[in-house]
């Protein structure tokens, strides 16, 4: 077979949309992958520190996942929501479990995108309203709905929206007006915006839908326990709280199951919408949620892709691994390593301004060396750095200067201080190439 990346990238340009991004200067073709690792067309190995946007949550050719999705192909691939589907009651069954939510009901799609397009829907369905709260800096999608509650303008192609949306402080600890406050000063400021927000609405707002950690917003997250005070004021008003898991879920912020967990003195969400990391690859997205809530659509839905079997029975697999191996925990440990590393090394780096994150979820904001000043050729050098010592990663943030690091969840020691290393090397180059230029 004749691998040519240049005619390949040629034959791209030519019928896929100009606004469709790729990586690299010279764009990639991924040929294969094991484990942590993945090969290019030109049969270069790299070590993988983005997992296809979060998306490889466990590993690469995983075979119980790739065994089960061959033996549910085999006996048939596609039946519809208008069937009963075993696979499908089984990974619902064991989510609704999961999630912590009372007497939970499961709606499986194809993506986050349309997961949290299915969240709005019930949420403004069942309170009859198009006013919706959201995060400054919040990314939810790429569908019409989805894009007019996504608080990030890099991201924002139209401000036409079939919803009023409000956009309130609370996602980014370190910028913004609240920044110098303690943590509790901030959640309180936090409160009494959205407290005077909601002062100003005219009728009842539907829901707040919000990352627990904003994931193309930089990995950035608020103190623990900001939503669980913004649900004080939620439960008084009666609105409902979405929690977007599609990047935090399933064990990837090491301390919790879920990101809602970090802000669960009052309870769980009424709708927490996942993707990404289930399918291990595979396109599975869901809704799980109050049955009072999910329950209320008055019209016919169903879903002709979403609860496929194949689909389906790699989420079933791949959660078995993740829980049976003790991933969350992994990513905890070894995420923890990591992120000490970092910070070691960002330690003498101008062009580093912070390393955040938890688990294996982390964000390393680059900035115009003596400023505050986001820098995101840096971050494009970084990445080309990266590229060229065997490393990938990601990019994200508001103008796109903030490294992202989300690998496999059974990341191991030894590759996390080899990437920590390469990783080095490639800020070191790129500080250097910037600052004497």
């Amino acid at each position: 077979m004749n691998h040519d990346s240049p005619s390949l990238h040629a034959r791209h340009q030519a019928v896929l949309p100009s606004w469709l991004a790729l990586y690299y200067e010279r764009p990639l073709e991924l040929t294969h992958g094991e484990g942590r690792h993945v090969w290019d067309a030109e049969g270069n190995r790299y070590l993988d520190f983005f997992g296809g946007i979060l998306t490889t949550m466990t590993a690469h050719a995983l075979p119980e996942v790739t065994k089960a999705v061959s033996e549910q192909a085999g006996r048939i691939i596609h039946t519809s929501t208008l069937y009963l589907s075993r696979p499908m009651v089984e990974l619902a069954e064991r989510i609704a479990t999961l999630s912590g939510i009372p007497d939970a009901r499961v709606f499986f799609t194809t993506s986050g995108t349309e997961a949290n397009d299915t969240a709005i829907l019930l949420a403004t369905a069942h309170r009859r309203s198009n006013q919706i709260l959201a995060m400054r800096n919040s990314y939810h999608g790429r569908s019409f709905s989805t894009v007019g509650v996504t608080g990030n303008s890099s991201w924002s192609p139209t401000s036409l929206s079939p919803f009023q949306t409000l956009y309130v402080h609370g996602g980014v600890r370190t910028r913004g007006p609240y920044a110098g406050l303690s943590d509790g000063e901030y959640i309180a400021a936090c409160v009494a915006d959205l407290e005077d927000m909601l002062q100003q609405t005219a009728g009842g707002v539907a829901a707040l839908i919000a990352e627990p950690v904003q994931g193309v917003g930089g990995f950035t997250a608020p103190p623990d326990g900001l939503y669980a005070a913004f649900r004080e004021v939620l439960d008084r008003h009666g609105i409902l709280w979405i929690s977007d898991e599609v990047q935090t879920g399933w064990g990837r912020t090491g301390d919790h199951f879920w990101g809602w967990q970090a802000h669960a003195e009052n309870g769980p969400p009424d709708l927490l919408t996942f993707a990404k990391g289930i399918g291990n690859g595979m396109s599975v997205g869901g809704v799980v949620g109050r049955a009072e809530v999910i329950n209320s659509l008055s019209a016919n839905s169903i879903s002709t892709f979403g609860g496929s079997p194949v689909t389906m029975a790699a989420g079933l697999a791949n959660l078995s691994y993740l829980l049976e191996h003790d991933l969350q925990g992994n990513a905890r440990r070894v995420g923890g390593l990591l992120i000490e590393r970092l910070r070691a090394v960002a330690a003498g780096l101008d062009v580093v301004r912070e390393v955040r994150g938890r688990g294996l979820m982390i964000g390393v904001d680059l900035v115009r060396p003596g400023t505050d000043e986001p820098w995101p050729e840096a971050a494009a050098l970084v990445l080309e750095a990266a590229r060229e010592r065997g490393l990938l990663i990601g990019k994200g943030g508001q103008t796109g200067a903030t490294l992202r690091i989300a690998p496999p969840l059974s990341l191991t020691v030894a590759e996390a201080e080899e990437g920590a290393g390469l990783l080095a090397e490639a800020l070191q180059v790129a500080q250097g190439q910037l600052v004497t230029s």
